[in-house]
């Protein structure tokens, strides 16, 4: 009997390892930058602090999870932020000014955000055009579409339920947008882990043709891998209506940039094939609780995001240092 419960425990402990396989670093390093801040700051710590975190990663941690699918098989997404931009466009427009149902409205929009990873994933497979410049072209597209709805205007107010959503904690911790980041997490881990699906994203991130030589369809997990990661930039622009109460064409600046960074610190390798939705967890965790952290110290928004550069660097230099 004893024996028997040795072999569980290490079972176990094997399981977590599996899991952490590729984050420990970033794990460590979030660690580190906690037990700092609660030194550096006396408010870090505190419960309504640590939840504000949770509100204010949502966005990122919706969209990172779309571009951790996509770089697993090698590629990029340079058009989220657009389309995030787009999908609140599309939706604010039809619900106030058309007056179609909200709900309506916004499973147009995200329909409209899976459209736009569908012909970024056409454009890579079917015509050969590399990832890098087919998501820069659908990120000019959709920003230019976001601002030809209005001219360039916000659309401001929407009904008063839409905005509670982000505020409101049920049972005093969880609101419903981080209820929605979380499923977002849950289900991609469940999907890279457990499904042959999420195999075969493995499988082409180490080599397409040996991925298509083993009889799997590369080009049409390609083109899903997009459409999920313009969906989750598409749902990730519902979430920051919620927050804002307001669309406007220019959201979204820039945080293509910030998503790749979480997925890349989390320990996604750029090259594909290396990498999971727990490392990802953790970087987006990380830039959140920097970007906090960095405000409670009364850091400028400029240094700011000197700082975040120079972690994204040395996340990309760690990790060319671990395959060396």
């Amino acid at each position: 009997m004893l024996a028997s419960a040795t072999d569980q425990n290490r079972n176990a402990g094997l399981r977590v390892l599996s899991v952490l396989k590729g984050a420990t670093g970033p794990l460590v390093g979030l660690i580190l930058l906690c037990v700092f801040l609660s030194f550096a700051t006396d408010k870090f710590m505190s419960v309504r602090n640590l939840l504000n975190i949770l509100d204010q990663i949502t966005v990122l941690g919706i969209m990172a999870v779309g571009m951790t699918l996509v770089i697993l098989i090698g590629g990029i997404d340079l058009a989220v932020g657009s389309v995030l931009a787009l999908t609140m466009m599309v939706m604010g427009y039809l619900a106030n000014q058309l007056g179609i149902p909200l709900i309506l409205g916004i499973l147009i929009a995200l329909a409209v955000a899976a459209v736009t990873g569908a012909i970024s994933g056409l454009l890579i497979t079917a015509f050969r055009v590399p990832a890098f410049i087919a998501t820069l072209a659908m990120m000019s597209v959709a920003r230019g579409l976001a601002n030809m709805i209005t001219d360039g205007q916000q659309i401001v107010g929407f009904p008063s339920w839409f905005s509670l959503l982000a505020y409101t904690r049920f049972g005093g911790f969880l609101t419903l947008t981080v209820a929605i980041m979380l499923v977002v997490f849950v289900l991609g881990w469940l999907y890279l882990r457990y499904t042959s699906g999420g195999r075969s994203l493995y499988a082409i991130g180490g080599n397409q043709e040996v991925a298509r030589l083993a009889g799997i369809n590369v080009n049409l997990y390609t083109v899903g891998v997009y459409v999920v990661s313009g969906l989750l930039a598409g749902l990730a622009g519902v979430v920051l209506a919620m927050r804002l109460d307001s669309v406007q064409p220019t959201a979204g600046v820039t945080y293509e940039l910030d998503t790749i960074a979480a997925v890349v610190i989390g320990g996604t390798s750029l090259s594909g094939g290396k990498g999971g939705i727990f490392g990802t967890i953790i970087g987006v965790l990380i830039i959140g609780v920097l970007r906090n952290g960095l405000n409670l110290l009364g850091v400028s928004p400029f240094t700011q995001a000197v700082v975040i550069g120079v972690v994204i660097a040395l996340a990309v230099a760690a990790e060319a240092l671990k395959r060396k």
